[in-house]
């Protein structure tokens, strides 16, 4: 199936006891044994079925496998949040005294998690000074356990070129784990390109409607963990907290998830509740149609600040002058993403009057509504990074976030000179 279509029915058909067409929430903390040997079957993974909440739920299952299905992994594991995907991804493959290595261009408390999290767990992030594949292989050593990037940065809106920090990633025999938030399954499928693990903060884009937070992981299946054991004896080696287990041999090309669901969220518990699995698959349903219009509309917004004389800059990849013009076509298909920055003639000061003025866009944190909205992330999302730090990461005092929604462009268009007027003026 195409990824319209698969976003409208993969994984699920008919509830095969009420025919319901309807993906049933299924509210409940536990699940019935049919015995004592059913019971030891399920906790020793033997039989396939549902034993705690915490650990699986059929509603929650059908948007793990419809996830999956949308980027091309094998198995995915949904969370409680996008951050939460994150930490468990990378906790699944890292240990004290191990390092991963990142492109510096990310969300910011993606950043502070790689910064002064993690560090107090004895796990260590290198930043490279770039995106480039040839910087972050600079950085590798005995010790680096993975290679992380987002494929179009937030709020930098800057492209990876996957195949390139693949090729890095895996000659030197580690996984790479993208965070596709921005561009969504619908514009990349980063494990097509070579990525390993993909993850989102379904909160965004794929819910749609700023209602229902939550986080997937989606493994690609293909990493030979077996081929690198010594790197990671912790999916290669028997685990004495599950009773000798070694993920490699009972999951196969799905080890990491099931070594993430297994450890960190039986044991840890960020657990995405089915009602909000059940609203993530409403937007899921329309988020081929509505990406569709968000680029179109972004298109049209990047276009109106270039021309604006008002407007000293606007960083969009779909600019031919862009220097992520090229990936664009080579990994979002010639349609770049719906989230932009620009900078406002007058500095932080005309921004700021710009932002306080909107009307029609929103002015918030999130992204990837419905609505369109707008961040001034040198204040909120990033405000906990240095200047040099916000720099690198594509911020400056002055910059703008819009996250262009599916209204109508020309209500968009009216609220975004109304404001610029009102920063001139001021």
């Amino acid at each position: 199936m195409k990824p319209e279509t698969i976003a409208l029915h993969g994984a699920y058909d008919t509830d095969p006891t009420t025919k319901s067409v309807a993906v049933p929430i299924y509210q409940t903390v536990a699940y019935s044994f049919d015995s004592a040997e059913h019971a030891a079957s399920l906790f020793n993974l033997e039989a396939p079925g549902y034993r705690y909440s915490r650990i699986n739920n059929p509603t929650t299952a059908v948007l793990e496998r419809r996830m999956a299905m949308l980027e091309g992994g094998v198995d995915a594991l949904a969370v409680s949040s996008g951050q939460t995907a994150l930490y468990y991804a990378v906790l699944t493959v890292t240990e004290a005294g191990r390092n991963i290595v990142s492109v510096p261009q990310l969300y910011g408390t993606t950043h502070t998690l790689f910064s002064h999290v993690l560090p107090k767990f004895g796990i260590t992030t290198r930043f490279a000074r770039s995106d480039q594949a040839a910087d972050l292989a600079g950085l590798i050593d005995e010790n680096t356990r993975a290679i992380f990037c987002e494929s179009v940065g937030n709020p930098a809106g800057n492209v990876c070129d996957l195949a390139a920090i693949a090729e890095v990633a895996h000659r030197a025999g580690v996984p790479l784990i993208v965070d596709n938030t921005v561009a969504t399954p619908i514009l990349l499928r980063p494990i097509d390109f070579g990525a390993d693990i993909v993850l989102h903060s379904l909160t965004k884009f794929l819910g749609g409607h700023g209602t229902t937070m939550g986080g997937i992981i989606v493994d690609g299946g293909r990493f030979p963990w077996t081929a690198q054991a010594a790197r990671f004896p912790m999916l290669t080696q028997p685990d004495p907290s599950y009773h000798g287990l070694v993920y490699t041999d009972h999951y196969g090309p799905s080890a990491f998830v099931g070594r993430t669901r297994s450890v960190y969220l039986r044991t840890t518990g960020a657990v995405l509740p089915a009602l909000s699995a059940f609203l993530l698959l409403q937007g899921i349903e329309t988020v081929a149609l509505r990406v569709e219009r968000h680029v179109d509309n972004a298109r049209r917004v990047a276009q109106f600040l270039r021309d604006d004389a008002r407007v000293e800059s606007v960083a969009y990849a779909g600019f031919p002058e862009s220097p992520y013009y090229q990936l664009v076509q080579k990994y979002l298909g010639g349609r770049a993403c719906s989230l932009l920055t620009f900078a406002i003639r007058g500095g932080y000061e005309a921004g700021i009057r710009f932002y306080d003025a909107l009307r029609l866009f929103k002015r918030l944190v999130n992204l990837g509504d419905a609505k369109s909205l707008a961040c001034h992330p040198a204040s909120t999302t990033h405000r906990q990074m240095s200047a040099q730090e916000q720099r690198l990461a594509g911020v400056g005092p002055e910059t703008i976030r819009l996250s262009v929604g599916i209204e109508h462009i020309d209500d968009i268009l009216a609220d975004l000179d109304q404001a610029l007027a009102a920063a001139v003026r001021g």
